[in-house]
């Protein structure tokens, strides 16, 4: 069963984030122009802590934008923006975006050691358990000693997600990081994260144009068009 060791899991995961907190992010009237276009138009949007939220729509609606301003990569050029570092600064942010930031000449368990912090993990023998048991559960093992570069795209997605996953963050935000994957393994990535959201509180935030992913899982959907956000509820209701 995935994560037995869940209480283990639970108490050597990073610090909680402290409770009584209105909004994990606020977004007031935010604008973003690139030139004359404008990609975010007027975004009212808070997301609370453990909340799990997917953002839908187009290309170009504006989803990657969103999340840059989520992860703190972009600054708006109106309008207002609380992130949840200005208030706990001991919040971890683990982001998956289009550019998954791997290393090619390394191995994929080379990339995947990266996420190790002694902080975090007891000692590198719990670090490496907890690699291992994520390579198993998504077929990665026979591709850990290959160089990133000789390995597909889907491959590299899930050395990306699984890095992500390993540095135990409180915020998980992606941006579509299963595009090369298949559906089953979108879902089983998607499965983990609805078990740590239960476990251990995180938020997740993912961005997908997969409608029918979004559809098998609980949480709240926001849907961007043009840059102006036209949807928000839960999203069975799609």
């Amino acid at each position: 069963m995935f994560f037995q060791q869940s209480n283990e899991f639970q108490k050597n995961a990073r610090s909680q984030i402290p409770s009584g907190l209105p909004h994990l992010f606020y977004l007031d009237d935010v604008s973003v122009f690139y030139g004359n276009n404008k990609a975010l138009k007027s975004i009212q949007l808070t997301i609370n802590t453990g909340e799990v939220l997917f953002i839908t729509g187009s290309s170009g609606a504006g989803k990657s934008t969103l999340l840059n301003i989520l992860g703190g990569q972009l600054t708006p050029d109106q309008g207002r923006v609380v992130l949840p570092q200005m208030n706990t600064p001991q919040v971890f942010t683990s982001m998956v975006f289009q550019d998954l930031k791997l290393i090619s000449h390394l191995t994929c368990r080379e990339n995947l050691w990266y996420a190790y912090d002694q902080k975090v993990y007891r000692n590198k023998n719990e670090f490496q358990s907890e690699l291992t048991e994520y390579a198993k559960l998504f077929g990665m093992n026979d591709h850990l000693e290959l160089k990133l570069g000789l390995v597909n795209g889907g491959m590299k997605q899930k050395v990306a997600i699984v890095r992500a996953l390993l540095c135990r963050p409180n915020i998980f935000l992606a941006d579509e990081p299963t595009s090369s994957l298949d559906y089953e393994n979108s879902t089983k990535f998607f499965e983990v994260l609805n078990y740590l959201n239960v476990k251990r509180n995180l938020t997740v935030v993912w961005a997908t144009h997969n409608r029918e992913l979004v559809k098998s899982f609980s949480g709240r959907i926001i849907h961007l068009e043009n840059g102006r956000l036209v949807y928000s509820g839960h999203a069975c209701f799609i």
